[in-house]
């Protein structure tokens, strides 16, 4: 149907539109009073109000205000009963109006002024504070005493406490049976009277196992090494859970004891798994002005043989482009193959086979590397190793060319409490290997160490800015420098040790007019990490390195220095580097005095 006036309806509408378009009126003031608490205590209360929240992110609905002052009296009780405040009045009032006599169904048009009013009271204190009965060696949470501060929290804390005592004993079934929680008024006392019902003592029953598909429901249950008929523990069945996840096999696990107690008093362990696809492809790419650029690729088989068995393979390209005419292109070549829980659930076995090809500044060397290991996970940060590998190598360097055979018998600690691998804040990496290997042909006996060390300190609530330190150590002990596996002689130089040098100018010295390795080595980092600016960062670094001839550090070798700016910015892989370095002491005195980096996650 036509409208009679077009006109006038057009008009109507455009009133209307503007009318609706025009903002809610302005909430003009909070004012928030706390007559007779201390001044700790009203700046909590304070700092609480969400009423004073949404005055900062200047929320002006009617609506919502209203639905936030209401729902202050709840959280104003809240921080006084945490405090120890328990006889507090409490007044929000809209334009003079107390919120709580106001319908959340008649809102005001418009709200100008808040006023919010906490009258704390006395403070109350412990008259009797006890939880019966109690686990051997429990210890309640400080303040949970008779004369203390009678805080709601710790009413919560001790009944949590006394309960999870009782389980780390074998009482699963442990629960809260009562509480007596008394306010004397008069004399501002909490009497507080906890009684916990900590059922029988349990031993872990069979595993139960539901939502795989791909893996055999033993496995499972071995990788999980959860001690069936042992008593029942909250920290062996995190462990079990932690092996599960560990093996990388399943996106989620869920691990729960069972309703009802078994027979024999056995609790029946329930475990949901959600597998991961099992293939997965990833790669990485680096860019230096000198060494050019490093491409890494990798393919992963999470459950080969339905065991949660991992084989992946390995690629590796370095000195694409590079500009420097004695360092040539690499290759690196790897599989490995790892079967969790072997022997022990804490026991991975790995066997691996490598081949690689090295056209360094120094050397060129190609070689063929078999062997395996066992991994032993002492903890979640902590992983030993030991294996045994062999080798054949064709070596050509200053001193000729030459073929040789070895066996090595690695051994490895790696320690990560990092709290990010690729972007760290805080924590601490080590790692340390230890590699006496035997000659087989043309090669003497000798031992190869190697340590890693990075830490990191962050700063502020969000740890935007970082102090970040990496330590290398390593030391060649047995064969003479002109007898040693290439690779296993050290250099410095470029993004792996020294930034701002070029790549491996750094040696033992030089014969033939070829650059030579040495036995010994140093090498230090340190950075300032600081992003400014939501997702973008800026780095500040300086790096050094030492090589010398002998086989442990005695300062007779050389140093050299590289220090320079970089730039971040963080993505959902880790953070895109770019850094800029130069030459600060020691190295080639034609080198270029700029040297450019670019890569993905930090450099350490």
């Amino acid at each position: 149907m036509k409208s009679r006036y077009p006109i006038m309806s057009c008009l109507g509408g455009a009133i209307l539109s503007g009318l609706c378009a025009l903002p809610a009126a302005a909430l003009n003031t909070v004012t928030f009073n706390a007559p007779g608490a201390e001044e700790r205590l009203a700046a909590t209360l304070e700092s609480a109000s969400m009423i004073k929240q949404a005055q900062e992110e200047e929320r002006t609905s009617p609506e919502e205000l209203l639905g936030t002052a209401r729902a202050e009296y709840k959280r104003m009780i809240s921080v006084l009963y945490g405090q120890g405040y328990y006889g507090g009045k409490i007044s929000v009032r809209i334009d003079g109006r107390e919120a709580a006599d106001i319908s959340p169904l008649s809102p005001p048009g418009s709200i100008s002024n808040i006023t919010i009013t906490v009258e704390p009271g006395p403070q109350f204190f412990f008259s009797e504070a006890s939880v019966t009965p109690l686990a051997p060696k429990t210890e309640l949470p400080d303040g949970y005493a008779t004369g203390e501060i009678a805080q709601s929290g710790l009413i919560g804390k001790a009944a949590s406490t006394a309960v999870s005592s009782w389980r780390d004993e074998g009482h699963a079934k442990a629960e809260l049976a009562g509480e007596d929680i008394t306010a004397n008024h008069p004399n501002s006392t909490i009497a507080s009277r906890l009684t916990v019902d900590p059922g029988p003592k349990l031993r872990f029953g069979p595993m139960v196992v539901r939502g795989n598909k791909r893996m055999r429901t033993e496995r499972i249950v071995a990788i999980a090494g959860l001690p069936e008929g042992e008593t029942f523990s909250p920290e062996e069945l995190e462990d079990a859970a932690e092996r599960l996840r560990r093996a990388g096999a399943f996106r989620s696990i869920s691990m729960k004891e069972a309703e009802q107690v078994g027979p024999g008093d056995q609790l029946t362990i329930e475990t949901d798994v959600l597998e991961e696809k099992r293939r997965r492809f990833g790669f990485g790419l680096e860019l230096s002005s000198q060494e050019g650029g490093r491409v890494n690729a990798y393919w992963m088989h999470r459950n080969l043989l339905g065991g949660a068995e991992n084989l992946r393979f390995d690629l590796d390209v370095e000195n694409i482009g590079s500009t420097a005419e004695d360092n040539g292109m690499d290759y690196y070549l790897s599989g490995i193959f790892r079967r969790p829980a072997t022997f022990h659930p804490d026991v991975d076995a790995l066997l691996r086979a490598a081949i690689e090809h090295e056209d360094e500044p120094g050397y060129i060397s190609t070689l063929a590397e078999i062997g395996g290991a066992f991994a032993w996970h002492y903890s979640d940060e902590l992983e030993l190793r030991a294996g045994l590998d062999y080798r054949i190598s064709k070596v050509d360097d200053a001193f000729g060319e030459r073929e040789y055979q070895m066996f090595s018998f690695p051994l490895q600690l790696s320690w990560d409490k990092r709290d990010n691998e690729f972007d760290a804040t805080r924590g601490y990496f080590l790692a340390a290997e230890l590699r006496p290997f035997v000659g087989v042909d043309n090669m003497e006996n000798g031992v190869l160490s190697e340590v890693d060390l990075r830490g990191y300190l962050g700063f502020g609530e969000k740890r935007n800015t970082v102090i970040a330190g990496w330590l290398q150590l390593g030391s060649l002990y047995g064969p003479e420098i002109s007898g040693a596996p290439a690779d296993y002689l050290f250099f410095a130089g470029g993004g792996g040790s020294v930034r701002g040098q070029p790549y491996q100018s750094l040696g033992a010295g030089e014969y033939d007019d070829t650059i030579i390795g040495g036995r010994s080595y140093v090498a230090t980092s340190a950075e300032l990490r600081s992003y400014v600016a939501g997702n973008l960062g800026v780095v500040g670094f300086v790096d050094a390195g030492y090589v010398g001839a002998e086989e442990f550090y005695d300062g007779t070798g050389e140093w050299m220095s590289g220090a320079g700016l970089g730039v971040r910015y963080k993505t959902g892989f880790g953070p895109i580097r770019v850094d800029i370095a130069t030459p600060v002491n020691g190295g080639p005195d034609d080198a270029e005095k700029v040297q450019l980096y670019i890569g993905i996650g930090q450099a350490f």
